[in-house]
């Protein structure tokens, strides 16, 4: 009964979120546990020192990815949204929480790591203005080692070519039990022995 009730608060706080500001949140519910397992899957966790996911939203993503993490594993959650990241901060007090993900670098530099190893994120790229998607974009990448992991939901494909300017996109995958229906993209950063 209370993971139920839990669901459905975090359902209201979504809805809430996605009311007051559509361009940033980009749909009305959480990611459903079918997106969050196959994005879960695409990343090779025994890699992972060091993890960021941007658009944590209530943490639908940051559940499943949980279990894969080692006690020294840095994980940096990103949530725009007051309610949202409060109750973040709530559940997964042991992680570093922000609300910026334009600010990226810099709170990799305030928390004392080098680059990511890993980032997720389910930012509604195509909602943001040219501007800020080619500030987040910058940022990824820079915050990326080489042959870093980033996996990204949408839902669509209008990004793959914005993607794949920065970025080897090794695959893209439909997971159609979400709502709306999503692509995950699992890219990889380029890196200087790469043929690519």
């Amino acid at each position: 009964m209370g993971e139920k009730q839990l669901n459905i608060s975090e359902c209201l706080l979504f809805l809430q979120g996605f009311l007051t500001n559509p361009q940033r949140v980009g749909s009305v519910i959480p990611s459903s546990r079918f997106l969050a397992a196959k994005i879960v899957e695409s990343i090779p966790w025994n890699e992972v020192k060091a993890v960021a996911e941007l658009g944590s939203g209530t943490g639908a993503i940051t559940r499943f990815m949980k279990p894969h993490l080692t006690g020294s594993t840095r994980v940096l959650l990103f949530e725009r949204d007051k309610k949202m990241r409060a109750t973040l901060k709530t559940k997964y007090s042991d992680f570093a929480c922000h609300s910026n993900a334009c600010q990226l670098i810099k709170k990799l530099n305030q928390d004392d790591i080098g680059q990511l190893d890993c980032i997720i994120s389910g930012l509604p790229f195509f909602n943001f203005t040219s501007e800020m998607r080619e500030t987040l974009l910058n940022q990824i990448i820079k915050a990326l080692k080489p042959e870093g992991i980033f996996v990204a939901y949408q839902y669509s494909l209008q990004m793959k070519k914005k993607f794949a300017e920065d970025l080897i996109i090794e695959k893209i995958e439909f997971v159609p039990f979400n709502f709306p229906p999503a692509f995950v993209y699992t890219c990889r950063k380029r890196g200087g022995n790469n043929r690519y």
